[in-house]
């Protein structure tokens, strides 16, 4: 069986033709440009060397184009994960870190052996509309520190004058720059082209704007391997596994997510399981190189995509075009203004953010434009993973409150006297108190029969409020019967007596709750 499968055309079934193969590489060379100040800013937030950040990048995003779930999904350090590094950090130093990051990746690889990468289709639409628009509004967030320059006093002030104005135009017409591009020629990506022209116009000029070197030197050579030199004892252990475990899932989370959005843009599918897998290597690895971990990255992968990046080619151009950078062309990179990347990711907020869902919030239900609003909130004022575990939850007790109000009854009496209640809706914990308020045992007649064909017995607190029902008719000397419930309920309900009629070729077949022992043996039927 193989750990990872086959993929020889990517998810997309894009072959490498000459004009694909052109299009990844330039494709991975402006993901690479744009990875730079991002993987900095992140190490800066995480008070780490920058090296540390573009190394993750590197490795992370490598290793997973080559193994990841969606070919043309770009992975790196993220500020997602480093706002939970900056903590471990500062209190017990990078070694500790790296020590994290591999165990993170232990977790992540667990994970996808497990094949858990499957429950992201429990997200729900709506959720996934907050996700992609509030992770819109933190990338244009990020951007604005670019405009803040540093003081005399040692911190940042915004720009004002003539560098506002310049950094303000630049980045305008970055942005005018991809949005022509496309419609003139298609034989460079459009973005590329952008921050190209915009390059030489600033260079050439030499005007005076913030560069990518103003950031930091991204000079460096090879990541070595490195153990992180931490102590072997139970007490590192301790420190580490809370911080592993936040890490792991923030990053499955925003990995598999962003393994949504980019199979939403391309009409293709992804493998969850195998994301899962191969963030686990990346991280694992990246741990013993000195890298501060990653995960998937919205941002670039959009700028890829959009590119026309759609094999793992691209991924695996852009990882070895920002190790280029670093051993070769750090001070050519250094030399490209901030406002041409900046640019480039406000293109990317305008493509990321989720613009029909502004549109359809009238004719949706309320809730789940709740849902939508309330993630986004959560995702700028928190972080991605925080946001769309509460989503899930809130639709959870959204769906289960819908499905509680649907449980109701229509009675009769039958020809022999019999009063039938024939339910309607699913029984379960949120509608077991719909369930009993329907029954008036002591105005009933001798025989009542609960009719479940329309109803569903979802889970062992159904299973409780028809014991507790049953008791009360037993006290009042009554007959319950219960008619069309699947076998495993009648097993389960055995022990009660004679409550279950018998009609195997009428009864529905469904599975509930089948390792619950009701242990009802001391309810009786009164027969």
């Amino acid at each position: 069986m193989r750990l990872f499968p086959a993929d020889d055309h990517g998810a997309d079934g894009k072959k490498l033709s000459p004009g694909q193969i052109k299009t990844d590489i330039l494709s991975g060379l402006t993901v690479a440009l744009a990875l730079v100040p991002e993987a900095v800013a992140f190490a800066f937030v995480a008070h780490v060397h920058p090296l540390v950040g573009l190394y993750a990048a590197f490795i992370v995003g490598l290793i997973t184009a080559v193994f990841g779930g969606r070919p043309g999904m770009i992975s790196g350090a993220t500020g997602a994960l480093a706002v939970v590094m900056v903590d471990l950090v500062t209190r017990h130093g990078v070694e500790y870190l790296f020590a994290t990051v591999v165990l993170m990746g232990l977790l992540q690889l667990f994970a996808g052996a497990m094949r858990w990468g499957k429950f992201i289709r429990m997200v729900p639409h709506p959720v996934m509309l907050g996700f992609v628009n509030g992770l819109a509004i933190v990338i244009f967030l990020a951007q604005l520190g670019q405009f803040k320059v540093k003081t005399p006093e040692g911190g940042t002030a915004w720009m004002s004058g003539e560098p506002l104005y310049l950094m303000l135009g630049f980045t305008a017409v970055t942005m005018a720059l991809i949005y022509v591009v496309p419609r003139i020629t298609k034989f460079i990506p459009a973005p590329l082209a952008a921050v190209g022209i915009v390059s030489l116009i600033v260079i050439g000029f030499d005007l005076d704007l913030p560069r990518v070197g103003d950031l930091a030197s991204i000079e460096g050579g090879l990541p070595l391997f490195h153990i992180p030199t931490v102590p072997l004892t139970l007490e590192t252990f301790e420190i580490i596994l809370p911080y592993s475990l936040i890490l792991a899932a923030i990053g499955l989370i925003e990995s598999l997510l962003t393994l949504n959005v980019v199979a939403d843009m391309t009409e293709t599918k992804g493998g969850a399981s195998r994301e899962c897998l191969a963030q686990g290597m990346a991280n694992t690895v990246t741990g013993f190189f000195g890298g501060m971990g990653g995960c998937a990255m919205i941002g670039q992968s959009v700028i890829n995509v959009k590119s026309g990046g759609r094999t793992r080619l691209s991924g695996i151009s852009a990882a070895l075009f920002l190790l280029s950078f670093i051993l070769f062309a750090s001070s050519l990179i250094e030399q490209i203004p901030l406002a041409a990347l900046v640019g480039v990711m406000f293109m990317v907020v305008i493509g990321t953010f989720a613009w029909r869902s502004l549109t359809i919030m009238r004719r949706i239900p309320r809730k789940d434009a709740l849902l939508i609003v309330l993630v986004t909130i959560v995702t700028v004022f928190t972080d991605l993973a925080i946001a769309v575990v509460v989503g899930v939850i809130l639709a959870a007790l959204f769906y289960a409150w819908n499905a509680a109000t649907r449980m109701h009854a229509v009675s009769g009496i039958d020809v022999s006297g019999a009063k039938i209640y024939s339910l309607d809706g699913p029984l379960f914990f949120g509608s077991t108190e719909s369930f009993l308020a329907q029954f008036t045992p002591k105005d009933d007649p001798d025989r009542v029969v609960i009719d479940f064909m329309n109803s569903r017995v979802v889970d062992h607190s159904g299973l409780q409020a028809i014991e507790s029902l049953a008791k009360r008719y037993d006290e009042l000397g009554k007959r319950l019967q219960l008619r069309h419930l699947s076998r495993d309920c009648k097993a389960l309900l055995g022990k009660a007596g004679q409550l279950v009629e018998e009609r195997d070729d009428e009864d529905p077949v469904y599975g509930v709750a089948s390792d619950y022992d009701l242990r009802v043996g001391q309810v009786g039927t009164g027969h």
